[in-house]
């Protein structure tokens, strides 16, 4: 596709359901369900005090996109190249103004945001060649201590969590399988060992396997629902038709044009922040206007790391046992910003709260009130709170 711009006391009950919404750990949450079960009467529940318990418990469908390469001040500021983001989408929903990349370069900051794995090198590196993982040992928080690429069937994703708690997702890729001879048009992917060739566009195809965290890992590539959940993005506008068909975690990655990334593009498109925005204006009316975000949905547009020399870092950031500096230069991957849209979320909200990569899985697995995986579960992470979620009943 080529862009063109155009009130009494609560009971017992109700206040551990309170609870069980807010940000308790998983094992807690697990057995104040048990002691409902067998009809306690004495749970004392008065120590939620995480910004988790403001989230709106009815967001069901959540949609990501992620763009390229772009510091918070190169896409917010004035005469900006990308105004439908940093004007238009500002104006309707909440933008984080202190949302950080968690490394550079691409992939290691997909990672993050879909499993809570730190960088390795060679994530750092977008891993040019598709090399599995060889774990020697395991960190805290479950980091994998190793080296390479591809993860250990063991090795979970919010895609797993999701699947065993009966919810749908998809991966939505565009231009994946434009180019057979790159790879497949679904779970598209080079062969374990082999060199990457989709690191770089092709006239026909702008496909990027290292903007496509799924397919490295071995618990996602492994299963035959790869095939049915990493899929092109052409069939997004389809799958957002009904309630039914929308899954409840879509991930969206544009093309290397389409995301920012490359600039000119192969495709004699401008690319940057030009290109990235027009994919926008294409797309986020397209989703907002479904059954699904529209009755109980959540829009997330991040970037993957800012640009240059800015390896910043917030939220007591964790490097993680296999590389000194997840920014090359510094502990991060530099102030990039984010918008959201929802219903939950007034117009025109603006949190300074700080957020990263982490936050983001953090708050998804909080909605679908799965367990925190990797660095999600550090402790003092904040999820998105009340500073993000301004409303507390759906606006129709």
């Amino acid at each position: 596709m080529t862009l063109k711009a155009g009130s009494g006391g609560p009971s017992v009950t109700h206040r551990a359901s309170e609870f069980l919404s807010c940000e308790a750990n998983y094992g807690m949450r697990k057995l104040i369900r048990l002691l409902l079960l067998l009809g306690s009467t004495t749970l004392a529940l008065s120590s939620c005090i995480s910004l988790g318990r403001n989230r709106p418990t009815g967001i069901q469908h959540v949609f990501i996109i992620v763009l390229e390469n772009k510091g918070f001040d190169t896409t917010f500021r004035a005469g900006t190249d990308a105004p439908y983001l940093a004007d238009t989408l500002v104006r309707q929903g909440a933008l984080l103004r202190q949302y950080y990349g968690i490394g550079h370069f691409s992939l290691d900051n997909y990672i993050a945001m879909i499993s809570g794995i730190a960088p390795t090198v060679e994530t750092q590196s977008d891993c040019p060649y598709f090399l599995d993982f060889a774990e020697t040992g395991m960190a805290p928080y479950g980091q994998p201590i190793g080296k390479g690429c591809v993860y250990p069937t063991h090795v979970q994703t919010i895609a797993n969590q999701l699947a065993a708690a009966h919810r749908t997702w998809k991966g939505y890729m565009e231009d994946m399988g434009k180019d057979p001879e790159r790879e497949p048009a679904r779970c598209g992917h080079p062969p374990i060992g082999a060199l990457d060739p989709t690191e770089r566009a092709s006239p026909n195809d702008q496909y990027a396997a290292k903007h496509d965290p799924f397919v490295y890992f071995h618990a996602i590539i492994d299963s035959a629902s790869c095939q049915e959940r990493v899929v092109p993005l052409d069939d997004l506008e389809e799958d957002l038709s009904s309630l039914d068909r929308t899954p409840n975690y879509v991930f969206i990655s544009p093309n290397l044009c389409h995301d920012g990334h490359d600039r000119p593009c192969v495709s004699h498109e401008p690319g940057g922040l030009v290109s990235a925005d027009l994919f926008l204006r294409h797309w986020v009316p397209i989703i907002v206007s479904s059954p699904a975000f529209r009755a109980n949905g959540l829009v997330i547009i991040t970037f993957d790391e800012s640009i240059g020399l800015d390896a910043t870092a917030c939220c007591n950031e964790q490097p993680g046992p296999n590389t000194k500096s997840p920014g090359w230069q510094g502990p991060g991957g530099g102030r990039i910003g984010a918008l959201l849209l929802s219903p939950f979320i007034a117009p025109g909200t603006v949190s300074d709260v700080p957020y990263n990569h982490y936050s983001l899985l953090r708050s998804i697995e909080d909605i679908f009130d799965l367990p925190h995986l990797g660095y999600a579960a550090a402790r003092g992470l904040k999820p998105f709170g009340a500073d993000v979620y301004t409303l507390r009943e759906v606006q129709r």
